[in-house]
């Protein structure tokens, strides 16, 4: 009963952060431009604001077009459930890698989806590109974290991976391991729409992705898929820095250590989004038809990773 509280606590926990790490990543963007920029609690008055709004809903559209902000939105709690945020053993007993990574398949399906059903010529085309780049993102995510599982004796429960990777200690400067996470880390980027693969920032029809499948959504509809891609950001960097960077997670709870756990993955993740603030504030968003060398690079760095298990 106690590791169930624990893992809802921890699964509320990252609800509530994800739209301030939003912020503090549009706040870090805006400085490094030299500009003022929003507060960084201005998402959470933008999902409010949101959630208070009527939806307006296209004729064209049918039921599906209400119903799939709620399965991204319960998608990301799921993923939420299964990620080693603070605590490594309740999260997640029954899950492992390769169920994170259908449920991540599942979120990008209905988003898809979504932007096929508001009828718009936008959704479509935002739809099209972003099933363009799944046929690319997903084997290098799947890949990179097989990678980690084959480092760590071949587990993929989410549970077990920390702890191996703790009790092998030097382990963080493995090959393996560094081609791995640089694999995800790109992959973040490419899941979460972010440069150089989107601009979440625009709404040019030429080259959005992300904003054209959600285009059509407005009200509460939208403000749950805002908040569902939002915590998207923060379930992916969670992982990157749990899952291949361990320390500091904690494995035995108790109030000091929680403490202790909680202040090292805030410090980890504030890092990750200050290096995505980096890119975005020096790199430009590729044009769609470079989109997929970036992500072969991603993939053979993933396979490198793999190969060299066994080489090394």
């Amino acid at each position: 009963m106690m590791d169930l509280a624990l893992s809802i606590m921890q699964t509320i926990l990252i609800i509530a952060l994800s739209p301030l790490f939003a912020g503090i990543l549009r706040k870090a963007k805006a400085r490094m431009q030299h500009r003022t920029g929003n507060s960084i609690l201005q998402p959470y008055r933008d999902i409010a604001k949101l959630m208070r709004k009527s939806e307006t809903v296209s004729e064209s559209s049918s039921w599906l077009f209400r119903f799939i902000p709620y399965v991204c939105f319960g998608s990301m709690v799921l993923l939420a459930l299964m990620t080693p945020f603070i605590l490594a053993d309740v999260a997640a007993p029954y899950g492992d890698l390769i169920s994170m990574v259908y449920i991540f398949t599942l979120y990008r399906f209905m988003m898809i989806l979504g932007g096929l059903e508001g009828g718009s010529t936008f959704g479509g085309m935002g739809s099209s590109r972003e099933m363009m780049m799944s046929v690319l993102i997903e084997p290098s995510l799947l890949l990179s974290l097989m990678a980690l599982a084959g480092l760590t004796g071949g587990s993929t429960m989410v549970s077990d991976i920390p702890r191996e990777l703790i009790g092998m200690g030097a382990i963080v400067f493995a090959p393996a391991l560094i081609l791995a996470a640089s694999s995800f880390f790109i992959t973040l980027l490419a899941e979460n729409s972010r440069v150089p693969f989107d601009n979440p920032a625009t709404h040019l029809e030429l080259t959005m992705v992300h904003e054209g499948m959600l285009i059509e959504y407005s009200g509460r509809g939208l403000g749950l898929m805002e908040l569902s891609s939002m915590m998207r950001l923060m379930i992916f960097s969670s992982l990157l820095c749990t899952m291949f960077f361990p320390w500091g997670l904690v494995f035995t709870p108790s109030p000091s250590a929680i403490l202790i756990g909680l202040a090292s993955v805030l410090i980890k993740i504030l890092l990750v989004m200050l290096a995505i603030a980096l890119i975005e504030s020096f790199l430009a968003k590729y044009r769609l038809f470079r989109l997929p060398n970036l992500l072969t690079a991603s993939f053979a760095l993933s396979l490198l990773a793999m190969i060299s298990l066994y080489i090394l």
